[in-house]
Parts: C-alpha cells; structure tokens; sequence
C-alpha cells in the first residue's frame, strides 16, 4: 500500500487520530533500561506495544537516536515496527531540506536505510528539493507549513502578494508539488487558527500532521475543530512526551498506554 492508502486504513481499523512520537532521551530512561547498550530500542519498542492498539502510526524523531548514536537501533525499530504492526505508518521526523544529488542521498537514508512510510521536508529550498523525495512514489512527503514552535512566526507569518509565507506553501504543497497524491503538511495544534487556514486552503484530502498537543500545550478541542476533514479524519495528532514519560500507577509501560488511549478517547470525543 502506499503511505496514503495505509493511513487512511489505520484511521479506520484504529478509530484514532493519535501518532505516537518516538524520542527516546537517554537522561529519561526508565531504571531497569538505563546502561543497557540496546536502551533505546528496547524502550521505544515496549512503548510501541504498549500503545499500538490506540495510535494510527508512529513517528521516531531520528535526532533523539542520531544523538545517540544509535542509528542502528532504529534501523531494527523501524523494522520491528513493519514487521509486527505493518498495518501503522511510520513516518520519519527528519525535516530534511538539501538539494539535488545530496537531497536524494537523503531519501534513500529514509525510505531505503530506514524503510519509513513517510518524512518531514523542508521548503525553504524549492521544488527540486523535494522532488527526490517524490521519487519514491508510494511515500509520503509531509512539508513543514505553520510549525509549533513560537518562532516559526519568524518566517512563516511573512506576506508574500497579500499571502502568509505558510499559507503560500500550503497552496504550492497541495497544488504543485503533490504529483504523487502523498503529500501532506505540518501544522502545529498551538495556532488552531492557521490550522483551520490550512484545512480550508487545501481541502479534505492532504493529511496534516499536528505536533503540539500534550506537553506543548495544544488544545485537543480546538484542535479538532479547526483541522478534522469532512470525514472527521485527515490528521495524525502527535504527541511525545506526555506518552513516553507519562506518571501514574504501576509499570511506565502502563502509565503510557494509559494516557495514549486517554488521549485517543478525547480525540475522538470532539471530532
């Protein structure tokens, strides 16, 4: 299946718009994983199985394991993840952006070292930055639009003809660069008034993946009103770290898969 294909089936097998983000800090491990020369993996994977029923994917953060050095141990994660749950996207948070031959040397690093489903681009460099990328034509190529940091505004709020500079890459994304029907744009859920600005601008079809909720603050209501398609799907809702070092009663693992299905059941309580 292509990358569009399998998240619109895990939408629907799952009933969840939740991505679990995998960013596995080495300083937050929990006790029995702390020293081990497989730590981060182990940890992510016991996350995976812990919160696969709730999700419809899941989305390593590839700093988190190349800090580490650990980028065989997400090679082995990204390949029990197809293995054990082939039916969840993995989308690779890499937020790429590089030209011609170094921009395909990337894509392979992504879709053919890692095996994702999916990566985060750049467009601060055009078109044929991308376009390695959409090579690959049965994955996805999710585009940073209006991000959730509080300095995105820097550029992304600039006027461009009476347009926004996001929004412009909003109509580029979904009109232009989108040849092969994969495409997807980054909107962060703390500016739920963009997000609305993006879903009208590109309409019910280009997914959105939302960073935001959980510990940056995102509210899940907003959220929904403003980024749901007309199926009251067409989002993938990340959230990191609220899942992954998430406090409560009994093993961490339960502690995770608790807020993971809290967080779907909310999710899906406003949409």
């Amino acid at each position: 299946m292509s990358f569009i294909q399998k998240l619109n089936a895990a939408w629907a097998s799952s009933d969840s718009l939740l991505m679990v983000g995998l960013d596995p800090d080495l300083t937050r491990m929990p006790d029995e994983l702390k020293g081990k020369p497989d730590a981060i993996f182990q940890f992510c994977k016991q996350v995976i199985d812990a919160t696969a029923p709730f999700v419809c994917g899941f989305k390593p953060q590839i700093a988190y394991f190349a800090a580490a050095g650990a980028e065989g141990q997400l090679e082995d994660l990204c390949a029990y993840l197809r293995e054990q749950y082939p039916h969840l996207p993995i989308v690779l948070d890499a937020k790429r952006g590089d030209i011609g031959a170094t921009a395909t040397q990337y894509a392979q690093e992504v879709f053919g070292r890692y095996g994702a489903d999916a990566v985060t681009v750049s467009p601060y460099l055009g078109a044929d930055s991308v376009e390695p990328y959409l090579e690959w034509e049965d994955r996805g190529v999710i585009v940073l639009c209006r991000t959730s940091n509080p300095g995105g505004s820097d550029l992304q709020f600039l006027m461009t003809d009476g347009v926004p500079l996001y929004l412009r890459v909003a109509d580029l994304v979904a009109n232009k660069w989108n040849k092969t029907g994969q495409c997807g744009l980054v909107v962060g859920a703390t500016f739920p008034n963009e997000l609305a600005a993006v879903r009208q601008a590109v309409g019910d079809s280009l997914p959105l993946l939302v960073p935001g909720i959980g510990a940056q603050g995102g509210d899940i209501a907003a959220t929904c009103a403003a980024g749901c398609n007309a199926q009251k799907t067409g989002m993938m809702i990340n959230s990191s770290r609220a899942i992954l070092y998430a406090q409560g009663a009994g093993h961490w693992t339960e502690a995770a898969a608790s807020v993971a299905k809290q967080t779907r059941d909310d999710i899906n309580a406003h949409r």
